[in-house]
């Protein structure tokens, strides 16, 4: 995949893009990222990349001569093209923007199976709305607040979608069991071929995860993991995941079918929390 990014502080990204999983995608040649520097696209002595608003307000936006030149010399497909041929052009520009659509895990999905993406990386009171209108085919936020500029949603963004390209994470199972996956039917295999007690997120956050000490100052691990029992474990696991959604993202849950079990798991969670109390 090619990642181009549009900014006027190309330094911002030296280290967002040099660790963990990113990195080993860019030396592996799984990800190609190119850093463009906004600046080099103004025509004045001064490198304008800003200015006042027609009509007044407070702040300076975006001039769109710039970004259109730059993302022009990027040579992707027209936005027509890109826009009504989403599937086959595997190319799109996004202008990350306070007012986008919020970015999702399913997002993060559809961008990682494209063949390039372009992140223009907004600033200041915003970008020139022809951006928007006539070069970017989706404008993202990557949450409901405002930043000082796209560079951190950007950075986010690159994350999200590099980590789900095949080859990039280690054991590739782990993407699907992820809080937030839509795919509830992942179920992967452990050494022995036998399952490994897990199960796809379906859209909820993900369960509860312990490692060694099995007792840390006096907190012990739930004694179902140490069971070896794979059905009660993955029917563990997915009563917690049900429960730290109810509990720190209902909203989720609508968006999510449950199963005749995981209602029953709901309602049992339910009654032990009244005998709790």
């Amino acid at each position: 995949m090619q990642i181009d990014l549009v900014t006027i502080f190309p330094d911002f990204f030296r280290g967002p893009l040099d660790y963990g999983i990113l990195r080993r995608a860019r030396e592996s040649g799984l990800v190609e990222v190119a850093v463009h520097d906004l600046r080099e696209f103004t025509r004045d002595k001064h490198r304008t990349v800003d200015d006042r608003p027609f009509g007044g307000g407070e702040g300076m936006v975006l001039k769109p001569e710039p970004i259109f030149e730059c993302v022009e010399k990027l040579e992707v497909a027209p936005r027509a093209e890109r826009l009504a041929k989403r599937e086959a052009a595997k190319q799109s520009v996004i202008l990350l923007s306070a007012q986008g659509s919020r970015f999702n895990q399913g997002m993060a999905a559809d961008l990682a199976a494209l063949d390039r993406i372009v992140l223009i990386c907004g600033r200041y009171e915003g970008v020139d709305e022809r951006v928007s209108e006539q070069l970017a085919d989706r404008e993202i936020s990557i949450g409901d607040y405002v930043l000082s500029g796209g560079e951190l949603g950007a950075a986010v963004i690159v994350d999200a979608v590099a980590r789900l390209i095949p080859g990039a994470v280690g054991n590739e199972n782990s993407t699907r069991q992820e809080s937030f996956t839509l795919d509830s039917t992942a179920q992967a295999e452990d050494e022995d071929g036998g399952p490994s007690s897990t199960c796809g997120s379906g859209g909820l956050l993900d369960y509860p995860h312990y490692t060694r000490p099995a007792e840390f100052r006096g907190m012990a691990v739930p004694e179902v993991l140490m069971s070896g029992n794979h059905d009660d474990i993955r029917r563990w696991r997915r009563q917690k995941a049900l429960e730290k959604t109810m509990r720190n993202r209902p909203d989720l849950l609508a968006g999510v079918v449950l199963t005749d079990e995981d209602k029953k798991l709901l309602a049992m969670s339910q009654r032990q929390r009244e005998n709790d109390i």
